[in-house]
């Protein structure tokens, strides 16, 4: 895949409409609706602001949450639930699509701009269309959630011809959510079929980091891998062995590895059928040069627990009746050694149950090795970007992804549709 993308610098947005796609899926308090943390606005603002500058009429869009944009469908999901169906009326349904109503959105983003931010009752009907003729440069509107469209996640093209519609024929199209560009949806992909399309700050900083890391990194490149599931991580590992010169294993998937070894692991989470798998990687690395370090032992706990019994053992010698919960402190030394002279670093996966504070001191120890390395850091959305900021360490790293699912198949190679439809420099 091309990295090297346009940028809403490279077009002349001054006296035109501009649809930019933003990642605004933020949480919200289930019983009040109030969003309870806006980072993923605050990540919007610098693009906002310089379309704003740059005299541009910014109508911007996002989904929010899982809104199920048919009565019958959302009546038939209720029902497999266990729901009584004949307590499943629309009214309800109704209420579920107002729960995920933009409003709030609108009210942050405004407060956050010191500006009014014009609210559309729907995506691409009567409303949108009539405040998006009569936005004027400067000014921003929010398009309704797009998920409430049933074409949406299907990339209607005629949905799409519509939203791109809204910005006029001397209209752009500004792609600046990377948490969603891994899906081909009629917001992040078909519109770039109708306007010139470039991308937003926020996504150009990804290609950047993450892209560049992958194309032409600077080494010793180093990835660090953990998570539940070997299974999950098939693509990240089969594609970094092409391109890392050490890959750390870590978390619950270094039990399958273990155990396809010969080792014993007790009640650790195992993929039996994806011990064949393990040992191919094995092998793999030892082909093509690349170190692949394993744990070498590892802290285990009698239940699965904060309070948990725990005690620390050779990696493959985990009784029965007890589960690897986190890396041992001679694995911690081992990692922490290899990160240190590494010229990139790539981490993508906590190294055990940093939930539990009692099994958290492998992934802070990393983490607090990554902050003190003079490397470009990279950590990848979800759990691993969860786990820095919840340690206190998040302003040490280069970057830290935005897109959990999305930088998972930026790092595999697939190529993503809301990048591919963008613009080449």
């Amino acid at each position: 895949m091309n990295y090297n993308k346009k940028t809403v610098k490279d077009i002349d947005v001054k006296g035109r409409k501009v649809l930019l796609r933003c990642d605004f899926n933020v949480p919200q308090d289930k019983a009040t609706g109030a969003i309870t943390d806006d980072k993923r606005i605050r990540a919007a603002l610098p693009t906002i602001q310089y379309l704003l500058d740059q005299g541009a009429a910014v109508i911007a869009c996002s989904h929010l949450g899982k809104p199920e944009p048919s009565f019958d469908k959302w009546a038939k999901k209720q029902a497999e639930k266990g729901k009584d169906p004949a307590s499943l009326t629309k009214e309800k349904w109704e209420k579920t699509l107002e729960a995920l109503c933009m409003e709030p959105v609108a009210k942050r983003l405004g407060e956050l701009l010191g500006r009014d931010v014009v609210l559309a009752g729907d995506v691409v009907g009567p409303d949108a269309q009539a405040k998006a003729a009569a936005l004027q440069p400067g000014q921003i509107m929010l398009l309704q959630n797009t998920r409430f469209e049933k074409g949406e996640t299907k990339n209607d093209p005629e949905l799409a011809k519509a939203m791109a519609g809204l910005a006029g024929e001397d209209g752009v199209y500004v792609s600046d959510a990377f948490g969603a560009v891994h899906r081909a949806h009629a917001s992040t992909a078909g519109v770039a079929a109708h306007l010139p399309a470039v991308s937003g700050f926020l996504i150009q900083k990804e290609l950047d980091f993450i892209g560049g890391a992958l194309a032409n990194p600077k080494r010793p490149l180093v990835a660090i891998l953990g998570g539940s599931k070997v299974s999950s991580k098939i693509g990240v590992i089969n594609n970094l062995l092409e391109i890392a010169d050490t890959i750390i294993i870590g978390g619950g998937m270094a039990y399958t590895f273990s155990a396809a070894k010969g080792g014993q692991v007790g009640d650790s989470l195992l993929e039996e059928d994806w011990k064949d798998y393990a040992n191919d990687m094995v092998k793999k690395a030892a082909d093509k040069g690349v170190k692949l370090l394993l744990p070498v032992d590892t802290v285990i706990a009698d239940k699965f627990a904060p309070d948990a019994d725990s005690k620390v053992v050779k990696a493959g010698e985990i009784p029965n009746g007890w589960q690897g919960l986190d890396i041992g402190p001679d694995t911690v030394k081992l990692y922490c050694g290899a990160v240190a002279d590494a010229g990139t670093v790539i981490w993508n996966g906590p190294m055990g149950v940093f939930e539990f504070e009692k099994f958290a001191a492998g992934t802070k120890a990393v983490a607090e090795a990554l902050s003190k390395t003079t490397a470009i850091t990279i950590i990848g959305g979800g759990d691993s970007a969860a786990a820095v900021a919840q340690m206190g360490f998040a302003d040490k790293m280069t970057h830290i992804s935005t897109g959990g699912g999305a930088s998972l198949e930026f790092l595999e190679g697939k190529e993503l549709p809301g990048v591919a439809c963008l613009l080449d420099k």
